[in-house]
Parts: C-alpha cells; sequence; structure tokens
C-alpha cells in the first residue's frame, strides 16, 4: 500500500505554481484534498481541472491573518476528519537589492513565508499528535541554504522555515511527526511577477532565471517522492549544486554567488 493512500493533505498556495501542480498530480492517487489560497476562483480553477475532484473541498486561506488559522484549521479537519499531511507551499518572493528595500517589505515576507507556515503548522500539530502521526512538508527554497543577491528578505524567510523545522523534527520525530524540507531552485511559475521589488509593489516581470528553471510539474514529483520516502530534506534543481559548493568550498562559492544570474 503506498503511503499516501486514503491520507488526507492539505495544501497552501494551491491555486498555482507549485501548489497547483501538487494538486493535480496528488488527485489522481487514493488521497483526500483541501486546497487553499486567498483566491477562491483560481482554486475552483485547480479543483475543477483535477482527476477525481468530489475528494477535494476548497478552504480560503490569508497565511498572513494569523488570527484566523484557529478557525482555519478546525474547518479544514472538519472536511474529512482529519489533516495527515500538511504542504505548506505559499508563499511570496523577492526582487531588490538590500540598499533599495524597505523594511516593510522584508517584514511583509517574514510574515507570509515564516510566520504563516509557522502559525498554521503549530495550530494543526495538536491534532496531529493527538492521533500519534502526522507529516508537515515545507516547501522552502534553495535561497534556504543559501542566500542570493536581490533576494535578502526572501532568504531569511526560507533560512528561518530551515531553523524551525529542523528544531521541530528533533523534538516531535519519535513521536510519529514526521518533517519534510523541499528546496526547490528555480521553477516556472509566476512567483518572479508577483514577487515584491523594493518599495512593496509588484515586479511584473519573468526574469530570464525563473523562466529557465525546471517546470512546476518536475518540482513536484520531485515533492511527492521525498514525501513518500519521508525524507527529511530534499533540493531540487539544477542549482542544487550550490548547497554543496558552499559546504566544501565556501571561498569559491563567495565569489560564484556574486556573479549569479539570478535574475
Amino acid at each position: 500500500m503506498s503511503y499516501l493512500n486514503n491520507k488526507t493533505i492539505w495544501i497552501t498556495g494551491a491555486s498555482s505554481g507549485i501548489g497547483e501542480a501538487l494538486a493535480r498530480q496528488l488527485s489522481s492517487r487514493s488521497v483526500n484534498l483541501i486546497l487553499s489560497a486567498r483566491r477562491e476562483a483560481e482554486l475552483e480553477r485547480v479543483k475543477s481541472e483535477c482527476s477525481h475532484p468530489e475528494h477535494i473541498r476548497i478552504l480560503t486561506l490569508d497565511l498572513a491573518d494569523t488570527a484566523s488559522h484557529a478557525d482555519k484549521v478546525e474547518s479544514a479537519i472538519a472536511l474529512f476528519g482529519q489533516v495527515d499531511i500538511l504542504i505548506n507551499n505559499g508563499g511570496i518572493s523577492q526582487r531588490s537589492l538590500v540598499k533599495e528595500t524597505i523594511l516593510d517589505v522584508d517584514r511583509k515576507l517574514m510574515e507570509v513565508n515564516y510566520l504563516g507556515a509557522v502559525s498554521l503548522t503549530k495550530q494543526v500539530l495538536p491534532h496531529m499528535m493527538a492521533r500519534g502521526s502526522g507529516h508537515f512538508v515545507v516547501v522552502t527554497s534553495l535561497t534556504g541554504r543559501f542566500g542570493t543577491p536581490y533576494r535578502s528578505g526572501y532568504a531569511a524567510s526560507k533560512h528561518a522555515l530551515h531553523g524551525f523545522y529542523d528544531s521541530m523534527r528533533a523534538e516531535l520525530e519519535d513521536q510519529g511527526i514526521s518533517v519534510t524540507l523541499a528546496a526547490p531552485g528555480f521553477v516556472q511559475t509566476n512567483v518572479s511577477l508577483n514577487a515584491f521589488v523594493g518599495d512593496g509593489s509588484k515586479a511584473n516581470v519573468m526574469d530570464d532565471a525563473q523562466a529557465n528553471g525546471i517546470s512546476a510539474e518536475a518540482c513536484a514529483r520531485s515533492i511527492i517522492k521525498a514525501t513518500v520516502k519521508k525524507k527529511r530534506e530534499v533540493f531540487i534543481g539544477k542549482e542544487a549544486y550550490g548547497v554543496y559548493v558552499k559546504r566544501f568550498f565556501p571561498g569559491l562559492f563567495a565569489r560564484m554567488i556574486k556573479k549569479a544570474k539570478v535574475r
């Protein structure tokens, strides 16, 4: 029997990009899905294009509105009676230099990417612990392992996710709670179009690095594979070599990253 069989899986950021690809691929399996994002109409579109829509429910969610998360988790659990796997995928990116970025941008990136995921996790965790099992899959980024130009606040939020979930895993893995950190490099999504620039407005530009990344479908396949294997961490995409260059050749990495074509 597959690890995923009869599981209820909750995906945030499910209205586009990696989240949409995860929903499409998981819907062909014997699972129940809860799809969340802010845009209900887009969630309904994704649901209609998935296999077995009768096993899919829509639950709108604003990651930055942490005060609503307790009620949202209660609603999510009520939809199918349980939540077995929470895929924290929702988030927003950045395309701006440190010297040009107002503090409100850094704050918003942390509120959505880091605190949004942590808040939802803390609300779901008691339910999973009471059942003696649960799995948190966190879609971070390779910038959660190394920072790059134009991504200071984004990289900080992704580094924070790695720190939090590594600590949580150490505390709870022996109590039946699994944590998988999935760190993609560049993926062909609209993330750069919606990314913050220095003044807090949207970039509205598809950068070359994003356009030349792996497909959202390929990324989703890697995430699902890592989830089924209960891998603690997985690096996705051709840029993953940077993790090892930084670890073993930090001086070389420092010279390389300054020249990286990341936009």
